[in-house]
């Protein structure tokens, strides 16, 4: 593999012994995961109908790798959001942030969603999850993956950390900072990483996670739980980026948290001026444990101001686009979602408990999208349907995930099917993967054009 000479004597001061080891896991294939959505089904259940070759992720409990000559991207299961494809090492980050239900949780780098859809899962539907994401694109790619994932309580939002410091001033239980970096973690997995990493960038990273820590640290309750990750070695971006931040907040600490074998400590020598405790935070390297180069520290806000009083979401709706809905929901559902519903020009939302008011920011998902209003009716989302159990409709039509039928739905084709007419709650193996509509002996299908397989 082709490394940066500047990056290779780097790492060659910094390791010494080590560092053969290290050049070596160069040459190693890549590791691949899936964490298992607890959302939508247990581990024990998944395990039982598990249809890849799995091994154990010994620091995260929903985690497994799986071998590369297999494809789990490319499986039913997949698409009704029952796993998520992550880097192993970067499930480490979620689940030291140890979020509980119940609690307000603000992931402000999140794209592409794998951060966010594991604190979602462990927040159990419970509380409310802020997922931000900076950049547009990247944005919209977060909001499928926490659309595909069922989850209900989470508002998308496309902003920059200083305009939500403005809003949500010491709001959060917990923030995650999974921040912009140099990426010489992920340099065996993206070649992009490689060809665009330079001293000069990394010195660039630094400064912009001094910044993004200045705005995160503003919005954390006091008691609350800050966690810092990279994917990248560098000691400027890591313990030192920590260490700056001690030095200018000292109401914040480091915490201890679990260390599994092969995670190693934070380095006070590789820094001047390291913050007490840095050897608390946590190190992952690739040539010691089973997937690409991780930075982790935990911190906690021992004391601060308490929160001023925010503006809540007030229910905002039609009363015809209301009515047509519990039309739609008499019929069709036994059960119906939660929380206080807001309509977006023709589009109906369920805005998780608590949510604060989202006027003048820029709002990708503002909780559960329901459905479109359309012409005095009204259609569901595809994110309804991934957010439902098989018992949560009254007509279920199920498709084994290894049958022709599955494959038919998949690519937007209609099936023949008999029953009582209206909407179905398509299923794979029992776990809802979209919509379908019976007309005569005709399963319409409504399974969403973009995400259609090709071929």
């Amino acid at each position: 593999m082709n490394l940066p000479q500047t990056f290779q004597e780097k790492m060659k001061n910094l390791l010494q012994e080590e560092y053969d080891a290290f050049i070596r896991s160069y040459e190693e294939e890549k590791n691949q995961g899936l964490r298992i959505n607890t959302l939508k089904i247990s581990i024990d259940e998944f395990l039982q109908m598990n249809p890849f070759t799995t091994e154990k992720i010994p620091w995260v409990k929903e985690g497994y790798f799986y071998p590369g000559n297999e494809r789990p991207g490319k499986h039913p299961y997949h698409e009704a959001g029952l796993y998520y494809i992550q880097e192993p090492s970067a499930m480490a980050v979620g689940e030291l942030a140890d979020p509980r239900p119940g609690e307000r949780i603000l992931d402000l780098c999140a794209a592409p969603g794998g951060k966010t859809t594991h604190l979602a899962s462990e927040m159990r539907g419970e509380g409310l999850l802020v997922s931000n994401e900076i950049h547009p694109q990247r944005a919209k790619i977060l909001s499928q993956n926490v659309e595909r994932m069922g989850i209900q309580n989470a508002i998308v939002v496309n902003e920059t950390p200083e305009r939500l410091a403005v809003r949500f001033p010491g709001f959060f239980d917990r923030i995650l900072v999974d921040a912009p970096c140099s990426g010489e973690g992920m340099f065996r997995k993206d070649e992009e990483a490689r060809l665009h990493w330079s001293p000069e960038n990394v010195a660039l990273c630094a400064r912009r996670q001094d910044e993004i820590l200045d705005h995160a640290q503003s919005m954390l309750k006091p008691g609350g739980r800050l966690v810092y990750s990279t994917c990248t070695f560098s000691p400027e971006e890591n313990e030192g980026t920590i260490s700056r931040f001690l030095e200018k907040y000292p109401n914040f600490e480091i915490e201890q948290v679990e260390v599994y074998e092969g995670f190693s400590p934070g380095r006070a020598d590789w820094v001047e001026k390291a913050a007490p405790g840095i050897e608390k935070t946590i190190r992952i390297w690739p040539h010691l444990v089973k997937g690409e180069g991780h930075y982790i520290a935990v911190l906690k806000k021992v004391d601060g101001d308490e929160a001023p009083r925010i503006k809540y979401a007030k229910s905002k709706l039609d009363p015809k686009m209301l009515k047509a809905y519990q039309q739609f929901a008499g019929e069709t559902l036994n059960r119906t979602p939660s929380g206080n519903f807001i309509a977006f020009h023709d589009q109906l939302y369920a805005l998780p408990e608590e949510a604060p008011a989202l006027d003048q920011l820029k709002v990708l998902r503002p909780g559960l999208h329901l459905g479109t209003f359309k012409k005095n009716r009204f259609e569901p989302s595809h994110a309804l349907a991934l957010a439902l159990s098989g018992e949560d409709a009254k007509n279920v039509w199920n498709l084994p995930a290894d049958s022709e039928e599955i494959l038919a739905y998949l690519k937007g084709e209609t099936l023949q099917a008999g029953g009582p007419k209206g909407w179905y709650l398509m299923t794979v193996d029992g776990y809802s993967i979209g919509w379908g509509k019976l007309a005569g002996n005709v399963m319409k299908n409504h399974y969403p054009k973009g995400l259609r397989w090709m071929g």
